[in-house]
């Protein structure tokens, strides 16, 4: 599964099941959302993605040392589209 739409959806879902709350449903999970202005995801959250998408994809995507290799207002502002995009390339090796 490396078509970005798919991977897309499974993020979002992801990103849904890790926040657990009800107003997450009606946002519209897309490549330019933020991680930190549009869902306020909180650094707890990126760990419980990190485990979530290690559960999906295995050892192929390292999130983790992917954003080790980020500077602060790097991940501060992340958007979905970089993780989506993270992903895809890391399913093409």
């Amino acid at each position: 599964m490396s078509d970005k739409a798919e991977i897309l959806d499974t993020i979002a879902g992801l990103i849904r099941q890790v926040v657990g709350e009800d107003w997450i449903a009606d946002v519209d999970i897309g490549m330019d959302t933020s991680f930190s202005d549009d869902l306020e995801l909180e650094s707890i959250e990126f760990v419980a993605l990190a485990e979530h998408l290690q559960q999906v994809w295995g050892d192929r995507i390292d999130f983790v040392g992917w954003l080790s290799g980020m500077e602060l207002d790097e991940i501060i502002g992340l958007r979905v589209g970089q993780l989506v995009d993270h992903v895809a390339g890391c399913l093409e090796r």
